[in-house]
């Protein structure tokens, strides 16, 4: 990963977001920084680690509004990878994104330039999700054994959680404690322990899609067809809620559609990321697939802390990775978990319907 690829990843991370993991300027910045300092990244495909080896998932944790304007010390992830060696006896030999969604997906090249570690070509969701224990690694039964929090002020908090939803708890906890912004490491794992557990090649795949959009005389048509993606509605933003609370940002947005779309609202609502999308009080898209809004000539994402009245945007979805759609994967991360009285519909249905 060199400086060169930083604005490619950042945009396709944007994308994959879905309107959280944090806005990528913040990551972006992180990044060029520490490649700068401390020189370029090697990206790894996970059959490159060791089977003993440990692999450090690390993500900022929180709500995306506050974690753009309170920036983290830099000293972070020296404090969590130095309290992790000490509490499990042994080094860590690469890092890897927890979510590839956002600033969280592009920070890890930055952690990594400064930790002199690998970055691992993968990541525990494809996409981003508001709450801990949503990542592959639950869904595919792998014990949480480590959390580990630094925040801006120093703090390191290590939590040894029975489970993924208490690890939920617990850090949400801790991190609200922060300021309702952190650092965070879970699901610590060995090589051995990953392989199966995390969704592999995301970081080449956000290249690719950062390179759609830069490199197309038609930005949206070539991310769609990169992602195959639907477009939900063209339009614009006529209305936007956002509050901060419990270390989430919630809230909606609507989109009053133009040209084709005009006379259509579109409904989008908000729990960091992009959850639900309605018209007419029926869903045109939910968790786990991805929404996420784009603006209409550029094609550039659209965070959720980033909307405003009056912007021309796009709506987009398309289908998740296929471990989300496993029985444990909507119960993780489905439309239920997030209190909407709803079944799961692939994108690609409800698009046809």
């Amino acid at each position: 990963m060199t400086l060169d690829d930083v604005p490619a990843l950042a945009r396709g991370c944007a994308i994959l977001g879905t309107g959280g993991g944090g806005d990528v300027e913040t990551g972006t910045l992180t990044a060029v920084r520490a490649i700068d300092e401390f020189g370029e990244v090697p990206l790894i495909p996970l059959s490159e680690v060791p089977d003993d080896s440990l692999v450090l998932p690390l993500s900022g944790i929180g709500a995306p509004t506050v974690a753009h304007e309170m920036l983290m010390s830099g000293e972070e992830p020296l404090l969590i990878r130095d309290e992790v060696e000490r509490t499990l006896g042994r080094p860590v030999a690469a890092v890897m994104a927890c979510e590839i969604g956002g600033s969280n997906g592009v920070g890890p090249v930055g952690w990594a330039a400064r930790l002199g570690l690998p970055l691992v070509d993968a990541d525990g969701m494809g996409r981003a999700f508001p709450e801990v224990q949503m990542v592959s690694m639950y869904v595919a039964g792998r014990p949480v054994n480590l959390v580990v929090l630094a925040d801006v002020q120093g703090n390191v908090t290590t939590v040894r959680p029975v489970d993924g939803l208490w690890s939920e708890r617990i850090s949400r906890a801790v991190c609200v404690a922060s300021g309702a912004s952190a650092l965070m490491a879970d699901y610590v794992l060995t090589g051995a322990q990953a392989r199966g557990a995390v969704i592999e090649g995301t970081v080449t795949k956000a290249l690719a899609i950062g390179h759609a959009v830069r490199d197309g005389s038609d930005p949206l048509g070539s991310l769609c067809a990169t992602l195959d993606a639907t477009v939900l509605i063209t339009g614009k933003v006529v209305d936007v809620e956002r509050r901060t609370g419990g270390g989430f940002v919630r809230g909606s947005l609507v989109v009053d559609g133009t040209g084709e779309d005009r006379g259509r609202l579109l409904r989008v609502e908000i729990q960091n990321e992009n959850l639900i999308a309605l018209e007419d009080g029926r869903a045109r898209a939910c968790v786990p697939d991805l929404i996420t809004v784009v603006d209409a000539q550029t094609a550039g994402a659209i965070s959720t802390e980033s909307l405003r009245y009056g912007q021309r945007v796009a709506v987009l979805s398309w289908a998740c990775d296929p471990i989300w759609r496993t029985e444990r994967g909507l119960a993780t991360a489905g439309p239920r978990a997030f209190g909407y009285d709803i079944d799961y519909t692939p994108v690609e249905e409800l698009s046809h319907g």
